[in-house]
């Protein structure tokens, strides 16, 4: 089933994105932590791989298994330095896995490599996109878009256009980079809706449970962070340390979640990390979707 279909027959709901374990002696866990998230009925659930594909293999094992557990899997696939033959031999295994559902990314880069994008087969996300269009036309195909512009856009507006090609080229819906103030997304989804994209656009919510987390998604993502949320931290890092810090995320990706649903979000993707019990006590407070 292709997850397009499930959104639009479903009303507010969460979908979940985990990262495969790197261990295998690690794996155990990460299901254990799946099946504690069963409760919250994921729409689906998403995997990521690492840059250029460095754990694909467990990608497409995961994703393999979440499907026998009757769960719907996206992988992510990223084209960063694929060839057509590499992307469409994956993409088989995946449907031959039982996973018939895709996240499409250009990708990073592997640390210590140079790509030049003119020579590749996949300049651009939206050339994957069009390719598993063409070749797999019965699969479900997600595409990822920035609140914030792209490190390579000029500006805002050359953003949203490069974003609304992307999802013309074949996409289904979009999910957004994690982000933390609800006003982005909202802005994000008229400015969309003003190039004629009408396709459902998920907003991504990464719980805060720590300052070292937090910079690490400051530093990789690009994303901006209110004000008032940062002094918050601050504060209750100051008053109660690392505890509090995490009872102070989990306040405000409350409050986050419970806007962007009254702002009329289809779902909400939890970036999860791969932890069940801050993601559990979230649903709990924002209450019965």
């Amino acid at each position: 089933m292709k997850i397009i279909d499930a959104i639009q027959g479903h009303g507010p709901f969460y979908s979940l994105e985990f990262f495969p374990p790197k261990e295998r002696e690690s794996w155990p866990g990460f299901f254990a932590t799946l099946e504690e998230l069963r409760v919250l009925d994921p729409l689906f659930v998403s995997v990521t791989y690492g840059a250029g594909g460095s754990t694909r293999e467990y990608t497409l094992e995961i994703t393999a298994d979440i499907a026998r557990r009757g769960l719907t899997p996206m992988a992510h696939l990223t084209c960063v330095g694929a060839s057509p033959d590499s992307i469409r031999e994956y993409v088989r295994k995946l449907e031959s896995s039982g996973v018939t559902n895709i996240l499409a990314l250009r990708g990073d880069v592997p640390q210590g490599q140079n790509i030049d994008w003119k020579e590749c087969a996949f300049s651009y996300a939206s050339d994957l996109v069009r390719f598993v269009r063409e070749e797999f036309p019965h699969f479900g195909i997600g595409a990822a878009v920035y609140l914030t512009p792209h490190p390579e856009s000029l500006s805002f507006a050359e953003d949203r256009k490069a974003s609304a090609f992307k999802l013309n080229q074949g996409s289904d819906f979009a999910i957004t980079q994690l982000f933390f103030d609800p006003r982005e997304y909202i802005e994000h989804v008229e400015q969309m809706r003003a190039l004629g994209i009408d396709k459902p656009i998920l907003p991504g919510v990464l719980p805060i449970s720590s300052f070292a987390i937090l910079r690490r998604v400051l530093s990789l993502s690009g994303c901006n962070i209110p004000a008032k949320l940062y002094l918050a931290l601050e504060e209750a890092d100051q008053r109660g340390g690392a505890e509090a810090v995490k009872e102070a995320g989990i306040r405000y990706a409350v409050q986050q979640i419970r806007r962007l649903l009254d702002q009329g979000a289809p779902g909400i993707h939890l970036y999860t990390l791969n932890k069940a019990d801050t993601c559990l006590r979230i649903a709990e407070e924002v209450g019965a979707l």
